[in-house]
């Protein structure tokens, strides 16, 4: 069975977002007023994970650009152009960027969840890419978005659909939930055996100016090694086509809420490898972002490569890898002041190498990683958990939303 399709004109409201005024800036500091970018938009929802605010005054001018609970916002231009989130009860009231524009469903008529699904599907999103790229510089005007057609079969049957998706997403939710609350486990472990020093056996070592006895001073380069990668000529299809070297971007990374990065959807070849500054990392390496979006950390589980925006970190004692990584998102903020540049924030391997490192013995450093890596492990199978659900969902989506699986 094919539904009916319908112009998304014909069964929801579609309004832009709003730039800040002359004179404005977004803020860190919490206030009831959150600010939604474009870059927390994506995967059917908003990643608040570098959250922005509004001041009352900001507020007050752009209050009637906000969203609500069961609205649907979408990029309209950018590198993620046709992103699609859903609003949520904790997001209810927030501000939308300009550079995504909002989706209010006419409730009689369509299902919110059911049309986010549809919208945030792989699909769709390209259809809405090529919509886009007819455009000078890549917009998806809303013009283009009231005219996309989506399917639109009865309501009751949306909203059946719907709850089974729902399942799905809720299963992956509450995954990461506790993928989070595992890797809280394990900085709160790194800061009382590392920061406090309250680590086992601690009471007979000795603290000597204001590091325990046994312990030693270095540098990065002094405690592992730091690779960089590199992206192939995209000039050249012998470097991409049939490719089997996994290559990971910093969106792997920045997009991913944990660090178990079991694998890419982007590949390499051989070629592309020797002829190109990208290289080879081994499984278990430390995948930091070292431009842009400085400071973000994944561990690929299999041997990989990484373009340019990465300095990924193989500990010369393996026992030392769990220490390091914790060490090093413990201080997150003080490896991104040692960013410079211009046009974007980039940390060079040199001054990365060069950062001071209090290191602890190997024996107390294994039982660190021992602890750890029991933690990782969990974070390691609800990862490969929520991938096979996404999986799945994504297999049955296009069958439901065609008609072809009734419900």
């Amino acid at each position: 069975m094919n539904w009916p399709q319908t112009k998304l004109i014909e069964v929801a409201d579609v309004k832009g977002g709003k730039r800040l005024p002359k004179g404005h800036q977004l803020s860190t500091e919490i206030t009831p007023h959150p600010y939604i970018r474009a870059r927390d938009i994506g995967g059917g929802k908003i990643t608040f994970e570098e959250p922005t605010f509004l001041n009352e005054t900001t507020q007050r001018i752009l209050r009637r650009y906000t969203v609500k609970t069961g609205d649907i916002v979408i990029t309209i231009v950018g590198a993620n152009i046709g992103d699609v989130g859903y609003i949520s009860e904790s997001f209810d009231g927030a501000n939308l960027t300009e550079n995504a524009a909002k989706i209010v469903p006419q409730k009689d008529k369509v299902d919110p969840y059911f049309l986010k699904s549809y919208l945030a599907s792989d699909h769709t999103k390209r259809r809405l890419a090529f919509i886009a790229s007819g455009a000078a510089q890549g917009k998806l005007g809303l013009y283009k978005i009231r005219d996309f057609t989506i399917p639109c079969p009865p309501i009751e049957t949306q909203s059946e659909i719907a709850s089974i998706l729902r399942g799905y997403d809720d299963l992956i939710e509450n995954n990461r939930r506790r993928i989070a609350l595992l890797e809280e486990a394990a900085r709160q472990l790194y800061k009382e055996w590392f920061v406090r020093f309250r680590f086992p056996g601690h009471e007979h070592v000795k603290v000597i100016d204001g590091a325990p006895e046994g312990w030693e001073a270095k540098t990065i380069e002094q405690v592992c090694d730091t690779i960089g990668g590199g992206t192939p000529s995209t000039k050249k299809a012998e470097y991409w086509d049939d490719g089997d070297v996994l290559w990971f971007i910093p969106t792997d990374v920045t997009r991913n809420s944990c660090l178990a990065l079991l694998k890419s959807e982007k590949f390499i070849s051989e070629a592309g490898l020797n002829n190109s500054s990208a290289k080879m990392i081994p499984p278990g390496s430390i995948m930091m972002t070292s431009r842009a979006s400085v400071g973000f950390f994944g561990i690929n589980q299999f041997a990989a490569s990484t373009n340019q925006g990465f300095i990924s970190i193989v500990p010369h004692d393996p026992a030392h890898r769990m220490y390091l990584l914790q060490n090093l998102m413990w201080r997150v903020e003080e490896i991104r002041s040692h960013a410079g540049g211009a046009t974007y924030k980039e940390i060079s391997k040199g001054r990365f190498r060069a950062l001071p490192i209090l290191t602890p013995p190997s024996t107390l450093a294994g039982q660190f990683e021992e602890q750890c890596s029991l933690i990782h492990t969990q974070v390691e199978t609800l990862h490969r958990t929520n991938q096979q659900l996404a999986e799945a969902r994504d297999l049955l989506l296009p069958k439901l939303m065609n008609g072809s699986l009734t419900v």
